[in-house]
């Protein structure tokens, strides 16, 4: 198995995305209960890694746009493991094209939870280029509320993305500034 950073979910994380959770809950196809406070953990959990402080994050202020600068989050909450997949909607994929998908897997111990616990691990799993993903082959994975999701997703599995450890210099290339 690669070596992935692993960001620690902490209460104040949890308790912080709970507030946030109706604010930027998307009315779309629910795929878990725990969907959307999934998302703002990933997104935390990224900050975290990419900038050294989990409170630098966009989360709220970002709705209908990337979640950092040229970057997409997609997190998914299941028991880690490299072929779980990078999942980007088919949808979604036409109506923007971020240079970065970063795909993070919050390590729940049941891949129906319920909640997130303090102490849960956030795999900073690898990331693609948006033309990796448009290359990519579509599936319906369904739900874990269903066997259909009623809608296609791209998908790279996890052992398939580029690491983690040439990411900064890759995004800090891009962008002009120093890792």
């Amino acid at each position: 198995m690669n070596k992935y950073p692993i960001v620690e979910i902490s209460s104040e994380m949890i308790d912080e995305a709970k507030k946030l959770v109706e604010k930027v809950k998307v009315n779309r196809t629910i795929a878990s209960k725990i969907d959307t406070l999934t998302g703002i953990l990933g997104e935390f959990a990224f900050a975290r890694y990419l900038y050294g402080d989990w409170k630098k994050n966009r989360v709220g202020k970002n709705k209908g746009e990337v979640d950092f600068d040229d970057i997409e989050i997609k997190t998914s909450a299941f028991p880690f493991r490299e072929t779980l997949n990078l999942l980007v909607r088919e949808d979604y994929a036409q109506k923007r094209k971020p240079p970065f998908y970063v795909q993070i897997i919050i390590d729940v111990k049941d891949k129906k939870a319920s909640n997130i616990m303090p102490g849960t691990k956030a795999y900073i799993a690898g990331w693609a280029t948006a033309k990796e993903v448009d290359n990519s082959p579509k599936c319906d994975f369904g739900s874990k509320l269903s066997s259909r999701g009623g809608y296609k997703c791209h998908f790279i599995q996890i052992k398939d993305l580029h690491p983690m450890d040439n990411f900064r210099k890759e995004y800090f290339a891009k962008h002009k500034k120093k890792i």
